[in-house]
C-alpha cells in the first residue's frame, strides 16, 4: 500500500526526541505529514511543534489531540540505562504503561476519532532465552523481567484495540545506529583497539537498521490491514559470534581470539546481562508478508552503513 503524502494527516509522537523518534519524525516530514511531539519539556524540535504533558501526574490537555489521525507511542525509560533494581523496574514499566493509559482515557472520554495507535515494544517479549526456535508473533511471552515489561507495554496499547482503534505493536530487536547505547556497549573494547564477543557466542542477536525500523513504523501508520504485534527484526539471523566478527570487519578492529566470560557481564549488569548473553531468532515473516521490503537485509551492509555514518 503506498504511503500517504498529505500535510493534512497529523501524527503525534511520544518520546519523539529519542533515537527512533528523531528518525521517524524526519521520515514523516519527508513524506509530507504534519508531526507533533508530546514531551515533559516544551523545547522546540526543528519544524515540529512540541506539546507539554505529564503522564506521571495524569496531565494531558485534550485539545492537543484534537485533529490527530495517528498516535505513535515511543516513550519509556531506557532498558539498559542502569541495573534493574526494584525501583528501576517500576520506573521502566510505568514509563511505558502510564502514558498509553493516559492517552487512551483522553481519546475515549472525548470521543476523538484517532485512526491508529502504534506502540513500541520489544523482541524481549519472547523472553531472554537461547534456543533454535524462530519466534513468530503468535508465540506466547516469556517469564523474565524483560518479557514482563513488553507484556505490560502491549497490554496498555491493547486498550486502544478494545476501543475499536487499529493498534500495532512493534516488537523491536537491537537497533543499528551509532547513537544507540546498546550498540555503543558492544563497541566499548574498540577504544582499546579490539572487538570482543561475550559468553558462549552461540546466542542469536536479532537486529534491525534504524532506517528499516522507521519504515516499519511508517507502514504501520499507512497500511490499514496491518494490526496487532509485528516483529521488527531483519531476516538475516546471526549468532553473537558472527555479529561481532562482522562488526570487527567493518570497523577494522582486531577480533579477540577469546570471548569475555558471562560472569564478567553478570557481575557488571546483573540480570540485565541476559539481554546480550541470551538470544533467539525472530521471524520477519509477518512484516515482509505485508509487502514491506528491508532496505538493509544483510548484517554486513547494515553495519557498514551505520559505521560510515559515524
Amino acid at each position: 500500500m503506498p504511503a500517504e503524502k498529505s500535510s493534512k494527516i497529523k501524527v503525534i509522537i511520544t518520546g519523539g526526541s529519542g533515537l527512533v523518534g528523531m528518525h521517524l519524525t524526519s521520515l514523516l516530514l519527508e513524506e509530507g505529514y504534519t508531526v507533533a511531539h508530546l514531551s515533559r519539556r516544551q523545547d522546540q524540535f526543528g519544524k515540529v511543534r512540541v506539546y507539554r504533558w505529564d503522564p506521571a501526574k495524569g496531565i494531558l490537555d485534550p485539545s492537543i489531540l484534537d485533529g490527530v489521525d495517528h498516535i505513535v507511542h515511543l516513550a519509556g525509560a531506557g532498558i539498559g540505562d542502569g541495573r534493574w533494581s526494584h525501583k528501576r523496574r517500576e520506573e521502566i514499566i510505568k514509563s511505558r504503561e502510564d502514558p498509553a493509559r493516559l492517552i487512551h482515557s483522553v481519546v475515549t472520554e472525548n470521543n476523538l476519532p484517532v485512526k491508529s495507535f502504534v506502540s513500541a515494544s520489544g523482541a524481549g517479549y519472547y523472553g531472554m532465552t537461547t534456543s533454535e526456535k524462530i519466534f513468530t508473533e503468535e508465540d506466547p511471552p516469556g517469564s523474565d523481567f524483560l518479557s514482563q515489561v513488553c507484556r505490560r507495554w502491549e497490554d496498555a496499547a491493547d486498550l486502544f484495540e478494545h476501543s475499536g482503534i487499529r493498534t500495532v505493536k512493534i516488537r523491536t530487536s537491537l537497533v543499528l545506529d551509532m547513537e544507540n547505547p546498546a550498540l555503543k556497549k558492544l563497541l566499548l573494547s574498540s577504544s582499546l583497539g579490539f572487538i570482543a564477543a561475550v559468553g558462549s557466542g552461540r546466542q542469536y542477536m536479532p537486529w534491525i537498521h534504524i532506517r528499516d525500523l522507521s519504515g516499519i513504523y511508517l507502514k504501520s501508520i499507512t497500511d490499514t490491514s496491518l494490526y496487532g504485534a509485528v516483529n521488527a527484526s531483519a531476516p538475516d539471523h546471526v549468532t553473537h559470534d558472527k555479529f561481532m566478527k562482522v562488526l570487527s570487519g567493518v570497523t577494522g578492529k582486531y577480533l579477540a581470539p577469546f570471548n569475555l566470560p558471562s560472569a564478567v557481564l553478570s557481575a557488571l549488569y546483573g540480570e540485565m546481562a541476559g539481554v546480550v548473553l541470551k538470544g533467539s531468532r525472530i521471524s520477519s515473516g509477518k512484516i515482509t508478508g505485508s509487502g514491506f521490503s528491508f532496505r538493509y537485509g544483510r548484517l554486513e551492509e547494515a553495519l557498514r552503513d551505520v559505521v560510515a555514518d559515524r
